[in-house]
């Protein structure tokens, strides 16, 4: 073999002993460029999107409507009038306009009331009464044969119970109770207890019964 060959056989071999030297890298580098341009190009996962807050947006509407409620047993607890109706997600309200309300207690004592607008809750179990408010409940005799005389409460804002039963306001409040009639800047009224707790300017007027006029 000429020097000339010789030479070019001992590069060439040279060439190929650096080349298997390398060559594991240079795999490894292959390998890696390849998954990096495999995740740049994926198609990507869609991520959780956080849920957003509800809005104070009513979601639906309802016109000249009637919603009832009724006890486990299958009796009317309440039913709720109104000529509009907006129901509010993030409170779960519902916002009537000329709003009429009737509720029947467990005991059977009907409760009557109306304003030109009214906030309830989403059982009915609360309501509040905006503008010319009224409650009022209906006379009654209990089981063991005691009268329950006529109430009634008006106002601007009247704010009803009827789990408790019970009667707040912070604005002035005319109470009737049979004959009787009181007035007071703030009410908080007990059904149960049969307390009425007026503050402020409070004035009552008190008219005798029949009975207590008649003489021995």
């Amino acid at each position: 073999m000429s020097p000339q060959l010789r030479r070019a056989w001992h590069l060439t071999r040279d060439v190929l002993d650096r080349t298997t030297i390398y060559l594991p890298i240079i795999l490894m580098a292959g390998v890696a460029l390849g998954t990096y341009w495999l995740v740049r190009n994926a198609p990507k996962l869609l991520e959780p999107t956080v849920k957003a807050a509800p809005t104070h947006e009513p979601d639906y509407f309802m016109r000249d409507f009637v919603i009832k409620n009724f006890l486990p047993n299958g009796d009317l607890r309440s039913e709720l009038h109104g000529t509009e109706g907006r129901h509010y997600p993030d409170t779960d309200t519902i916002e009537v306009d000329q709003v009429r309300m009737r509720s029947v207690s467990p005991e059977g004592l009907v409760t009557r009331s109306s304003a030109n607008r009214g906030l309830s809750n989403s059982d009915g179990s609360e309501i509040q009464l905006f503008g010319n408010a009224i409650v009022i409940r209906e006379p009654a005799v209990s089981a063991s044969g005691k009268a329950t005389p006529r109430l009634e409460f008006r106002g601007e804002f009247l704010h009803a119970f009827l789990d408790t039963e019970k009667v707040q306001s912070n604005k002035p409040v005319t109470l009737i109770r049979g004959s009787d009639q009181f007035t007071g800047d703030t009410l908080d009224y007990d059904n149960l207890s049969g307390v009425a707790n007026l503050t402020g300017r409070v004035r009552g007027v008190l008219v005798p019964s029949a009975a207590a006029g008649k003489p021995r």
